[in-house]
């Protein structure tokens, strides 16, 4: 097997593996936020006073550990958020089994506008 076959191999692999990536995170984010909705339903209650809910990342957890369904909808949202990260961290070590040197460069400026944005976007 040549240099290129291999390549073009893995790379397929790699491919699969950013497809499962998205679908996995979509359907966990689905799933979390399903929950979250049934739980309110069934308490008749988001497990927050009037027209607030859980902002931060330390309040969304500690929602959760007191069962309160807004914090749950919201992980579900977080995971929702993340997968495109991971997506892009995956395509980082893509690039990089490819030697395409510019595109690894290109792609960790774009993750860290990403986690740049969220930061700031959390403030």
């Amino acid at each position: 097997m040549n240099e290129n076959n291999k390549t073009s191999a893995e790379m397929a692999k790699i491919e699969l593996m950013i497809g499962k990536i998205l679908r996995a995170g979509v359907f966990i984010s689905a799933t979390i936020m399903i929950i979250g909705l049934v739980l309110s339903l069934v308490t008749g209650s988001t497990g927050y006073p009037g027209n607030t809910f859980p902002t931060s990342f330390t309040a969304i957890i500690s929602g959760i550990g007191a069962l309160k369904p807004y914090a749950i909808m919201m992980l579900g949202l977080f995971f929702l958020i993340l997968t495109p990260i991971l997506r892009v961290v995956v395509s980082i070590y893509a690039f990089y089994k490819e030697k395409d040197y510019l595109y690894v460069k290109i792609t960790v400026i774009v993750l860290v506008i990403l986690i740049a944005g969220f930061f700031i976007g959390g403030h």
